[in-house]
């Protein structure tokens, strides 16, 4: 009998996460920032809307999918504020599942060197909660806010 063996993930005891609210993630080069249909009638909601849609200013067609849209001088995502000198998401508490999963995302966890890479730019990584691997699993495959909250 053939069997395979699996080498553990570089990250099997886990990494350290928190946010330090320095908007790092939410601006910087062009990119997207997806929305579920239901994302979008929380955030809507979130924002005193009762057609359940966000105007153009916040959210962009792409191909069949929707995103967030960007200040295009600055990259800034166009929820993200500074308040007394952190710079924060104003739709926090109903952010997209994309966000709530940085940086546990398949490009960051590639290997220790791409970990590294991101946390040049995240002070927040290799810092505060501890995330085990099974915890980190749920981040990756996360698909409802509820997995990412675990």
């Amino acid at each position: 009998m053939n069997q395979k063996t699996h080498s553990k993930p570089w990250y099997d005891k886990g990494l350290k996460f928190t946010c330090t609210q320095c908007g790092n993630c939410c601006t910087g080069a062009p990119g997207y920032v997806y929305l579920s249909p239901d994302e979008i009638k929380l955030v809507s909601a979130f924002l005193g809307r009762t057609d359940g849609t966000l105007s153009p200013q916040h959210l962009r067609k792409v191909g069949r999918r929707y995103s967030l849209t960007e200040d295009k001088k600055s990259g800034d995502c166009c929820f993200l504020k500074t308040e007394n000198g952190k710079r924060m998401c104003s739709i926090y508490p109903v952010r997209p599942l994309q966000c709530r999963t940085w940086p546990f995302w398949d490009i960051n966890l590639e290997s220790e060197e791409a970990w590294a890479e991101s946390a040049q730019g995240c002070p927040g990584m290799n810092q505060g909660r501890h995330y085990s691997f099974v915890q980190i699993q749920v981040r990756v495959n996360a698909v409802r806010w509820e997995d990412a909250e675990r």
